[in-house]
């Protein structure tokens, strides 16, 4: 360690405690009083400033995620106004087409009544001195007039049509620039949050690392026993259904890969990145963010939840977990961390949301 390390984690708290950035080690931190000689171990901070830093780390992470989800969101939104100028352009090259088919087969009828004299059906009819010819001229006129009229129609809608199109791709297209900066403005805030507490992290010494990941786990255990003491799993007895079975096999099948915000696999994940390709493995399709999944998904009471039920975290729904049986979950916990199994009630839990369809689909699966 540097000199003057000693007295970094009390600085350290300090300027959390002003919620500023922490200084890179260095002179700022020295002491003014002569250099001390270095030991071979130097004090740890106490365990009260280690969990002041804990929870100073919890909060950047927690605005992490928040950002995360407002990431993805953007990210999802702005695939979807993608394929839709796609569809679009696909729309008015092909309208372009008939357009210019249109106009041709016009410029044929035109000519051909240029061949004719200029004159139109009708007089040549008039001209005619067969009774015979007269009458089924009669019909061709009516029929052409009919042609030339349906085909004006169409021309004319096909131009309205392509003019709507062009209208509908230029108003896409001004989304997806805003959905970008919104997706660009959301990175920004991800990378401001995590390097604040990439950096605070860092500033410890390795024991005290160790210390902090233990403070993590003793709070996270403090909730669960909390949860469990409730007795509200002696309520819990639903089963998985088929699908329920597959999301939870995928899910576990993850643990020990590492969480990178915005991911959805197959090396990394993120916490809706996990649940969201767990369950599309399953066969159904849900949003990709912890919020819209929230939002969209079928409510369920906690005591009815089951094995691929998804637990929604914290009152801005910026965590998802999936529920593995036996007051277990199975997530992606936030950067520096793994893909790991935890207690069910060792966050504060929003609700439960179920993936699957049909309101009792696989309820008493085996």
């Amino acid at each position: 360690m540097r000199r003057g390390k000693r007295g970094l984690i009390a600085t350290a708290v300090t300027v959390v405690c002003a919620i500023t950035v922490l200084a890179a080690p260095g002179a700022a931190f020295a002491s003014p009083s002569p250099t001390p000689t270095p030991s071979a171990n130097p004090p740890l901070a106490p365990s009260k400033d280690l969990e002041a830093v804990r929870q100073k780390l919890d909060t950047l992470y927690r605005a992490a995620a928040r950002a995360t989800d407002e990431y993805n969101a953007a990210e999802e939104k702005a695939d979807k106004q993608s394929a839709e100028v796609v569809e679009l352009a696909k729309k008015i090259v092909k309208g372009q087409e008939r357009l210019d088919e249109l106009k041709e087969r016009a410029g044929a009828a035109a000519a051909s009544q240029y061949r004719g004299g200029g004159l139109p059906p009708e007089a040549h009819l008039m001209l005619s001195d067969d009774p015979q010819e007269f009458l089924e001229g009669v019909g061709r006129v009516r029929q052409g007039q009919h042609a030339t009229k349906g085909l004006l129609g169409e021309l004319a809608r096909t131009q309205e049509d392509l003019e709507q199109y062009a209208k509908d791709a230029s108003a896409q297209w001004k989304k997806l620039e805003s959905g970008r900066k919104a997706k660009a403005a959301a990175q920004k805030k991800i990378e401001k949050q995590i390097a604040q507490a990439e950096k605070l992290e860092s500033a410890l010494q390795k024991e005290e690392q160790q210390r902090l990941v233990e403070l993590e786990k003793e709070a996270a255990d403090k909730a669960q026993t909390a949860w469990l003491g409730s007795g509200i799993l002696k309520d819990i007895s639903g089963k998985a259904s088929e699908q329920g079975k597959k999301a939870v096999a995928y899910a576990t099948a993850q643990i020990g890969k590492p969480y990178q915000w915005g991911a959805e696999g197959p090396r990394t994940y993120d916490c809706s990145g996990l649940t969201s390709q767990a369950w599309i493995s399953a066969g159904r399709g849900i949003p990709r963010t912890s919020q819209e999944q929230w939002k969209q998904l079928r409510h369920i009471d906690v005591r009815d939840m089951r094995p691929g039920d998804l637990i929604i975290y914290f009152d801005d729904a910026s965590h998802v977990a999936m529920y593995v049986g036996d007051g277990a979950i199975v997530h992606a916990p936030r950067p520096g961390r793994t893909v790991t199994i935890a207690g069910a009630g060792s966050m504060p839990i929003l609700g439960v949301v179920r993936p699957d369809t049909g309101a009792d689909a696989g309820a008493d699966a085996d």
